[in-house]
């Protein structure tokens, strides 16, 4: 059985619906459905069972073998950057994961687990994904610490051998929906732009940096979850890596690449970024990708501007947030 923790989420369920794309239905999804619309990212895809997080850690803690397992992707985590609770990013982020990675590694199974490209802080030490440079690493928020925290505990434990952490960049594609304010800018603009013909970007306080020249790596989501799979098939190759483009392109690329899918021309308003973030925020992001190259994984990264067009042209605009047959 493969077992996908925060399977009815963004990334999780993409994955799911790539398991399905492999031939493979005999999927455990892990998630916390609560009150939210994530149900739906669950439509039209196979799977074998359903348990909510909380019931899953207790068969893990208890020490029920009852899943024949053959790997975990674990998505499960809270993703919000602007989480206040730190003790509840420790115990849902940090501690679940040591967890999952301890049944995984006693139990022979494939552990791929989601890191972050918070990790890498404002970037002053660069993002190369290589073992020996994490500990100098300073996150800017909480969530990065989260999932530093982990990277860490895997190296000091000996683990970076046996299991692969993926350090995501800027993902953006269907299934997002739900995420509020932690939904891509993609996301946000294609409803932005249909309800007021203009876009709001965040102006720069860099001098380095012009309004809406501020660099991110944004990857699609297709894209993370081929690389994924590919894991999955090469279980000989383990360790953090990147997922990212390897090209950092600026919010008005991003923009302008929106425009372009929707069949507009673009219209960008400036505007203040509120204070309680500007000593928080990444000017620039860009992920190293030459290790995952160097490991043999062959996936082709989408650019900036297909991967728009698809995502706006095939789900938004087709007011249909779900990945399902596609």
């Amino acid at each position: 059985m493969y077992i996908v923790t925060g399977g009815a989420g963004f990334i999780g369920s993409a994955m799911v619906w790539k398991l399905n794309r492999m031939g493979i239905d005999d999927i455990l999804v892990v998630d916390n459905l609560s009150t939210s619309e994530k149900w739906n990212n669950l439509v039209g895809l196979k799977y074998e069972d359903y348990l909510h997080r909380d019931q899953f850690l207790k068969f893990i803690l208890e020490g029920e073998d009852r899943f024949e397992t053959e790997a975990i992707i674990h998505m499960g985590a809270c993703s919000s950057t602007t989480e206040l609770d730190a003790d509840f990013l420790m115990e849902n982020n940090y501690r679940y994961t040591q967890y999952v990675c301890r049944h995984c590694v006693s139990h022979g199974a494939r552990f791929v687990n989601a890191s972050s490209a918070a990790t890498y802080g404002n970037g002053e030490f660069g993002f190369d994904d290589d073992h020996d440079g994490i500990d100098r690493l300073r996150p800017l928020n909480m969530y990065g610490y989260s999932k530093q925290l982990f990277d860490l505990w895997a190296k000091q434990a000996g683990l970076l051998e046996s299991i692969v952490c993926l350090k995501f960049f800027n993902v953006f594609g269907p299934n997002e929906y739900h995420k509020d304010d932690m939904k891509s800018v993609i996301c946000k603009a294609h409803a932005q732009i249909l309800e007021t013909g203009k876009l709001k970007l965040f102006k720069s306080y860099r001098e380095q940096y012009p309004h809406g020249g501020q660099k991110r790596d944004f990857v699609y989501i297709k894209d993370c979850v081929d690389i994924m799979a590919w894991f999955l098939e090469n279980p000989d190759k383990n360790g953090i890596f990147n997922i990212g483009t390897g090209t950092a392109r600026t919010w008005n690329d991003l923009a302008n690449a929106v425009f372009a899918a929707m069949g507009r021309e673009p219209a960008i308003e400036y505007i203040e970024m509120p204070e309680t973030i500007r000593d928080k925020y990444q000017y620039f992001t860009e992920a190293n990708m030459d290790k995952l190259a160097k490991a043999g994984c062959d996936v082709k990264m989408t650019s900036l501007e297909d991967g728009a067009a698809d995502y706006v042209q095939n789900y938004l605009d087709m007011d249909n947030p779900y990945l399902r047959s596609r």
